[in-house]
């Protein structure tokens, strides 16, 4: 019985949390990699085009990757370097990530060297261009006053917290629902390790 009670203050937690995170669309072009720390899972068959953030400030790892015809049954794949830009998501907003695609091979090469992204909010006519950044991660002070997600450990009453702004690794997940394995995994990484003790005492008495 605790088991079950517990296991389903997990999904209300990252559920109610999900429900307030805002999205960032990615064209085909680009691959979402990273947000501040936290690796954004892709795989062959399951490509990630939309990442949810709360409201913030995040630092994304992006790459292009574009595919050119050259001839008959012939194509070159042009990429480049992975690399961090600096977005800030508002509350009661969505985004694409918008860019202007070369009309050939060469001129995407050129891109790759130097990508030119930005982002537009939906239904709006501006799009705000992103530099290309280093990674800043964030000072330990900052890490260490900043709350996290509610660990598994937490009553089923807790209020959803979310990361605030400058935090690298913020409120992140993907549309494509995890497995029930994924985000017990997901929230054992979020734990301390009195978190940690307190969740095997519960599970095993």
């Amino acid at each position: 019985m605790r088991k079950s009670v517990l296991l389903g203050s997990v999904f209300a937690l990252f559920y109610s949390a999900s429900s307030l995170a805002e999205t960032i669309h990615f064209p085909e072009e680009f691959v979402p990699l990273q947000v501040g720390e936290r690796l954004i899972e892709q795989s062959f068959f399951s490509r990630v085009d939309d990442v949810e953030l709360a409201p913030g400030t995040y630092q994304l790892k992006l790459k292009y990757t574009d595919l050119y015809e050259q001839g008959y049954d012939d194509h070159q794949v042009v990429e480049s370097e992975p690399f961090w830009v600096e977005v800030t998501v508002e509350s009661g907003k969505n985004y694409d990530l918008v860019f202007n695609r070369a009309s050939n091979a060469v001129a995407a090469e050129v891109f790759a060297e130097s990508p030119q992204v930005s982002l537009k909010a939906k239904g709006s006519e501006l799009a705000m261009p992103l530099s290309i950044i280093g990674y800043r991660a964030a000072p330990a002070q900052a890490m260490a006053s900043a709350p996290v997600a509610a660990s598994s450990s937490q009553p089923a009453t807790t209020a959803p917290v979310t990361l605030p702004a400058k935090v690298p690794g913020g409120q992140a997940s993907l549309k494509n629902t995890p497995n029930a394995a994924a985000m017990l995994e997901f929230w054992w990484q979020q734990a301390s390790p009195e978190e940690r003790r307190a969740f095997l005492d519960k599970v095993t008495n």
